[in-house]
């Protein structure tokens, strides 16, 4: 009965569930427990209540893993019959509600939804009409300012014709005032003779006296003219009508007296200048600028400044010429030094820029037009005093004949160009900042080494030229001292010592790279433009790859030299002497000159490798920012980088096959000399197989480990590639007793066969039985271990061997 009534009671509890449930941060567990938690705290105190009441006594598990007391079996049984979980029953009808409930509100919120897309719908179809109708508007909008646009220009054009005949207009309105003007004043000195009484005020004002003689002049030319061109219609002693003959008569008194006027004017502006003068050395500014000022009316003052500046100490004292050259020139008995130069240039300009600054307060004081004084001043010093001290600091050498090296030689001028220049313009802007009126300061001092600027790259690179020759030169003495003492190799005793080889050195190309950098330094201080920056850096670059080209062209043909020396004296030794066992002296001092020769090869090629990397290395980070700005300079440059190095590549390859030769003839002459009769056996003699190397084996081996060991030293990359395949490619099929296959595993490409055998791998030779061919099995020692990692080794059949009776 309690447990009917409890369970009545959950049933009908209310259930409310709404939309605002489900918004922002949904949580199905708050949702659930907010359901059922009026229901199952209900079930937990009943369990509370069931378990209190039960005994201490034993207890018996459950079926669903609970425990009860085995003392009461009564109550066990009736709590069978009880339902363990009485709010079942309530929770299923709240669900059931619920389930109703959330159908409910899906329904709404799919009437909410299709009433919403309808909405949407109808409103993007406004939005389009709307979007459609800006659209024809904005077209409207635009063909209306097309229409402007071209009615504007149309005025445009108009009004600038309008423009061009008001103009043509106006200079034909002042053509003809000026005209009217003068016929003015041609008609007053035309009217009665001797009559100057009446002129224009023109002709009367003092302050107009050179406007007034100026239209004297060109009055008394027309009238002359005129007077000239009617004499001919005087004929038969006829009395013609009066012309100018007045005018050119008034006109020529007029400007007699005017004469006698500006000879006076003259007068009065001299001894204006003397009193100037005397004030300026008793430092009387008021009467310096009183006196300015009056001659200011003489030819606008130009006079009295040009006075003034040129009776400046800097300009008329000879003790300051022969300081300024003292200071920057320094003992004429030995020759500056650059840096000396550039010490002397900066102290020098300083004081010019503090006699400047100290001249200009004066002129500020005195002159009524201070910037027209200042521009004449600062002319001046850049005409005069520097002018001077440049032409004895910057003597052109000859490009033909130049000093020698060690007096400078053409770098000397370029260096001290540099110096002169920047210095130069250094002081160029300080007298800027000081003030030079509207003089163009900067292009002035342009103008001071435009002479040696035009110049300037055939300088550059003759200068380059010559240092690479010097450079040469003291290579070739080193290389004399050196040789001298043990002399070379195989050559005659009359050999000459000059003629001993000379390597290449990385040194000597690094040397080159930094002479180059120096002059694209001075190429862009001399280069304000672009493109002939970039064509004077193209020109010196240039310079530099036909130097290192021939450089380290010469010095593996050098070496080549010493490699076709060595296969000579191989070849008088094998065409000389009959071919026998023993290994006579002649033949090994042409092998050790091979290997020689061979391992100098490799060493040449790897410092040309290395020599022309540095060159690209200075391209890259110097040379290419140069370039770019310019279409078409960069690329072309590349261009000729490729083309200087090409004959290098050239010799480098041939001295590649040479090499190869070298080791392919002294392992045929090891083989030849060194391999007997008794090494071989057919496999059908029944003889056991000796597995120990033979003394040709040995040798080969050991030579073949000495030379490749070089290879693979001194080659690197690409020049290591193309000898690897060289020797595996063409060298490996066609020499009948050559070995095959010079390479690490890791490069080897391919084997090929030759007159019926295979070559086998070196790593097999041991495990495997005779067949026919000879083995050259190596040694367990160091250099025959380097050789099996290095090479594959194979011969020809016994019966094709020369040298075995």
């Amino acid at each position: 009965m309690k447990e009917r009534s409890k369970s009545s009671s959950v049933s009908n509890l209310p259930l409310i569930l709404n939309i605002d449930d489900f918004k922002g941060d949904f949580s199905f567990d708050a949702l659930f427990g907010n359901l059922v938690n009026e229901l199952l705290p209900s079930f937990q105190e009943d369990s509370a209540d069931s378990a209190d009441g039960h005994g201490i006594g034993g207890t018996d598990v459950l079926p669903n893993g609970h425990t009860r007391t085995s003392s009461d079996a009564t109550k066990f049984a009736q709590g069978l019959s009880a339902p363990l979980f009485p709010e079942v029953d309530a929770l299923l009808l709240l669900f059931k509600n619920s389930c109703k409930e959330l159908v409910d509100l899906r329904k709404q919120i799919d009437g909410k939804l299709s009433n919403l897309k309808k909405e949407v719908s109808t409103q993007d179809d406004k939005h389009r009409k709307t979007l459609t109708e800006l659209e024809k508007g904005v077209d409207g909008l635009f063909n209306s300012f097309a229409r402007l646009d071209s009615r504007i220009s149309s005025v445009g054009q108009t009004a600038a014709k309008v423009g061009d005949h008001l103009q043509s207009a106006d200079a034909q309105r002042e053509t003809a005032s000026q005209a009217i003007e003068l016929i003015k004043y041609l008609m007053e000195f035309n009217r009665n003779p001797g009559s100057l009484m009446e002129l224009s005020p023109l002709f009367s004002d003092d302050s107009r006296v050179a406007e007034a003689a100026s239209i004297a002049q060109k009055l008394r030319s027309f009238a002359e003219e005129d007077i000239s061109k009617a004499m001919p219609s005087v004929v038969g002693g006829a009395t013609a009508s009066r012309g100018l003959e007045v005018a050119v008569a008034n006109l020529q008194e007029y400007c007699n007296g005017m004469v006698t006027v500006l000879s006076h004017s003259s007068e009065l502006e001299n001894r204006l200048l003397a009193r100037f003068d005397a004030a300026s050395q008793r430092r009387e500014l008021s009467t310096m600028s009183e006196c300015a000022k009056i001659l200011s009316q003489f030819n606008r003052g130009t006079s009295a400044m040009q006075h003034y500046v040129a009776t400046r100490p800097m300009f008329i004292d000879v003790e300051v010429m022969n300081s300024d050259n003292k200071l920057v020139l320094g003992d004429q008995s030995s020759q500056a030094s650059p840096n000396y130069v550039a010490r002397g240039l900066s102290k020098l300009y300083k004081e010019i820029t503090d006699t400047v600054r100290k001249e200009a307060a004066t002129i500020m004081a005195v002159f009524p037009s201070p910037n027209d004084v200042m521009s004449i001043l600062v002319q001046r010093v850049l005409e005069q005093r520097v002018t001077s001290l440049l032409d004895k600091l910057l003597e052109k050498p000859s490009i033909a004949h130049p000093r020698p090296v060690g007096e400078g030689g053409i770098l000397l001028y370029l260096r001290m160009l540099a110096v002169a220049y920047e210095k130069t313009q250094e002081l160029a802007r300080d007298l800027r900042a000081v003030g030079c009126g509207d003089l163009d300061v900067e292009g002035l001092t342009e103008s001071l080494f435009s002479a040696h600027k035009d110049e300037y790259p055939e300088y550059e690179q003759a200068s380059l030229r010559q240092l690479y020759q010097a450079k040469l030169e003291e290579l070739r003495a080193e290389s004399q001292k050196v040789s001298e003492p043990s002399g070379t190799i195989g050559r005659s005793k009359g050999a000459s010592v000059a003629s001993s080889p000379l390597e290449i050195s990385v040194a000597a190309v690094t040397e080159f790279v930094r002479w180059n950098e120096e002059a694209i330094t001075r190429c862009t201080l001399f280069s304000s433009l672009p493109a002939t920056l970039a064509a004077n850096v193209r020109s010196v670059f240039t310079c530099l790859l036909h130097q290192v080209s021939q450089y380290i062209t010469d010095g593996l043909e050098r070496a080549r030299d010493s490699l076709t020396e060595a296969a000579s004296l191989r070849e008088r030794f094998v065409i000389g002497s009959s071919v026998s066992r023993r290994v006579t002296s002649q033949a090994e001092a042409a092998a050790a000159a091979g290997e020689s020769s061979f391992k100098s090869f490799m060493v040449a090629v790897q410092r040309a490798g290395s020599s022309v990397a540095i060159v690209q290395q200075y391209f890259a980070n110097s040379i290419s920012r140069l370039l770019l700005p310019v279409d078409g300079s960069h690329a072309a440059t590349c261009e000729e980088m490729a083309t200087a190095m090409s004959s290098a590549e050239g010799a480098a390859f041939k001295g590649l096959h040479q090499c190869i030769e070298t080791v392919m003839a002294e392992v045929e002459r090891l083989l030849s000399t060194e391999q007997k009769a008794a090494d071989y056996h057919s496999p059908d003699d029944g003889m056991v197989h000796d597995h120990r190397p033979t003394n040709a084996c040995t040798r080969v081996v050991a030579y073949l480990s000495r030379v490749l060991e070089t290879a693979f030293t001194t080659l690197e990359g690409l020049n290591k590639q193309a000898f690897l395949t060289e020797l595996l490619e063409e060298h490996g099929g066609s020499h009948s007793r050559v070995l095959h296959g010079l390479a690490p595993q890791g490069h080897r490409k391919r084997l090929a066969t030759h007159q019926g055998w295979m070559p086998t791998p070196i790593i097999q030779l041991e495990d495997i039985p005779t067949r026919g061919k000879a083995k050259l099995v190596p040694h367990r020692g160091h250099a025959h271990s380097l050789a099996r990692a290095h090479s594959t080794v194979a011969i020809d059949k016994p019966p094709e061997l020369k040298s075995i009776p």
